[in-house]
């Protein structure tokens, strides 16, 4: 069975109805990065990084996965799907998806201030004086700007094995993010979903653009792949 790896962004969510955060002038929801989005941010006003975190989730338990979520288990049937997200929504989880992998952190989670590794679902809101179980300010399990990407190493080896790649609804622009497309082999086929494609065609070996947004351009990759297993089938 076929390996394809799936690199998933916020135009994946986007057709679900959550916002992308960042806005045309840079700002998120109003704020600006730093203020929202860093260590330093939450060192200088905990209560407004953490506001921010419970508005993000309370709008994420109001949704539901999209066609193109849905799209991407319907693939399971006839390949080995792996997805690496971007996102911290788990609109791929609820959709069925088996095997997820969240570069930046998931919104539904939290983690001690003082333990990285100290991880644990919460769906709340998260308050000052919440308490981890050793007695620490606990905060959203989200990968802030400046922080590592604990999950690289993983995203970079599963990258690797990949016989297709598609990526879907992100620029590619976010470093370490878009490294990944350098890790797959020689001449492997990517398939790039966007309504407003980043990348050229010269720009990859092997590259097909389908200029869409996610739910219509994944019913356009199934087609095309579906296509041509069916041709290989007959040779």
């Amino acid at each position: 069975m076929k390996k394809i790896v799936i690199l998933t962004g916020a135009g994946m969510s986007a057709e679900s109805g959550l916002k992308t955060f960042r806005d045309a002038d840079g700002l998120w929801e109003g704020h600006d990065i730093m203020e929202v989005a860093t260590p330093e941010g939450f060192a200088a006003n905990p209560s407004l990084v953490l506001e921010f975190y419970n508005q993000r989730r309370s709008q994420l338990l109001k949704v539901s996965p999209n066609k193109a979520h849905l799209n991407l288990v319907d693939l399971e049937k006839d390949y080995n799907i792996e997805i690496i997200t971007q996102n911290v929504d788990d609109l791929h989880e609820r959709a069925g998806s088996k095997k997820v992998l969240h570069l930046h952190g998931e919104l539904i989670k939290a983690r001690s201030t003082n333990n990285e590794e100290d991880v644990f679902e919460w769906k709340k809101d998260i308050n000052l004086n919440d308490f981890c179980k050793n007695g620490h300010q606990i905060r959203p399990h989200i990968v802030w700007f400046g922080e590592a990407v604990p999950m690289l190493e993983n995203a970079i080896e599963i990258t690797q094995q990949a016989d297709i790649l598609a990526i879907i609804g992100t620029s590619m622009q976010v470093y370490p993010a878009a490294s990944l497309v350098d890790y797959i082999k020689p001449n492997t086929p990517i398939y790039f979903i966007d309504p407003k494609p980043s990348v050229n065609k010269n720009q990859f070996n092997n590259l097909t653009i389908i200029e869409d947004v996610a739910s219509s351009g994944t019913d356009t990759l199934i087609e095309l792949l579906r296509t041509l297993d069916s041709a290989r089938d007959e040779n």
